[in-house]
């Protein structure tokens, strides 16, 4: 215990000595956390929409208006050319065209109307498939209160819609858990490892080597300062979420600590394995870089995994994050409890085994 608690405190002494190491773990998930929730959004606004109206009616007057009072959508031209939208189009100060047939209105009155046309710029995949979504909305409701006012039974008042877990479809709350997911690969991942190769390369290790400390010490010692500074990187970005976008969670706190828990222990074993079989910082991040790609990517963080081809799916079984997506997804979006949840704690605990019998196995301690 004596030699366990000097090794601890030489790391806790190589942390504070570096000048830049305090510093990024303060100021990262505070960064991360401010910063990164107003810009990862699949909320598509300023979608700029040319509208080519050849009816010249009160029904596209009233449509137009509709796309200009919309909040996702900038109206850019209005005409009666559809070539010249095209060009705007072509040139990219549209993004869209929506096109109103001559004699729409009449049409319309008589229930038989020529459809709408939207032409759009599918160069963004993201911003023309929701950019659409918001238009064809928009168009819609319009015409539903058009209908509205000549019938005493609105259409809109036939669908009731409901969002249960997020009722507003705001993308920061299915994002927040993801990038406190983030936060944990990119601290706890990264650093047990440089700091196992840095030993390496400066000659220290070898005076660990000399010594009697056993594998199962030294490993412990390299990798309890990393689950520390991680929970305290979980306290961070939880109270910024309350504080900056009022996102609470809606399970227990003790769900998360202890999901949290088991993924550090996962991911700071893994990074350790890794470091074991590098013997530079290159080699290490090259790997490191190679592995937290596949995990950011397949595990549902950024995606969902249903979307994903089916050999893509099996794959995702092996990656530690998909569970710990989950959990924290769960818990604090739907208020799931462990109880629904013990499969998800299950496999990170088996992960956290593996890999830090891995770390422990693998270190070759030469005397």
């Amino acid at each position: 215990m004596r030699t366990f608690k000097v090794l601890l405190r030489k790391e806790f002494l190589q942390i504070r000595r570096n000048s830049f190491l305090p510093r990024l773990i303060v100021a990262f998930p505070v960064l991360i956390m401010l910063i990164m929730p107003l810009i990862m959004t699949m909320d598509v606004r300023n979608v700029n929409v040319a509208v080519v109206d050849l009816d010249r009616s009160a029904t596209s007057r009233r449509i137009a208006s509709h796309i200009r009072a919309s909040e996702y959508l900038s109206f850019t031209v209005a005409t009666s050319d559809f070539q010249l939208a095209m060009k705007h189009l072509e040139k990219g100060t549209a993004d869209a065209i929506v096109e109103i047939p001559s004699g729409f209105e009449r049409d319309m009155a008589a229930a038989r109307p020529e459809r709408i046309s939207i032409t759009a710029n599918a160069v963004n995949a993201t911003k023309g498939s929701m950019g659409m979504q918001y238009l064809v909305q928009t168009i819609s409701r319009t015409l539903s209160e058009l209908k509205a006012e000549k019938s005493p039974v609105g259409t809109a008042e036939l669908i009731t819609v409901q969002n249960r877990f997020n009722p507003t479809l705001n993308y920061r709350h299915y994002m927040i858990p993801a990038l406190m997911i983030i936060l944990f690969i990119l601290i706890c991942g990264f650093l047990p490892a440089l700091s196992i190769v840095g030993e390496k390369e400066s000659g220290t290790i070898e005076q660990i080597n000399v010594t009697p400390v056993s594998r199962f010490t030294f490993t412990l010692a390299k990798l309890l300062p990393y689950w520390l500074i991680g929970l305290f990187v979980l306290t961070v970005a939880m109270c910024l979420a309350w504080a900056v976008y009022g996102l609470t969670p809606e399970g227990t706190v003790g769900s998360i600590y202890l999901g949290a828990i088991l993924f550090i222990l996962t991911i700071s074993g893994f990074s350790l394995t890794v470091a074991n079989f590098s013997e530079t910082m290159q080699q290490t991040m090259f790997v490191m870089f190679f592995f937290i790609m596949i995990f950011m990517l397949m595990s549902g963080l950024l995606t969902p995994i249903d979307s994903m081809p089916a050999w893509a799916r099996k794959i995702t079984v092996v990656l530690p994050p998909r569970y710990f997506v989950e959990i924290l997804r769960s818990v604090y979006l739907k208020g799931a409890t462990l109880a629904e949840l013990w499969n998800n704690y299950l496999a990170l605990g088996i992960f956290a085994t593996l890999f830090n019998t891995l770390a422990a196995v693998t270190y070759k301690k030469q005397a």
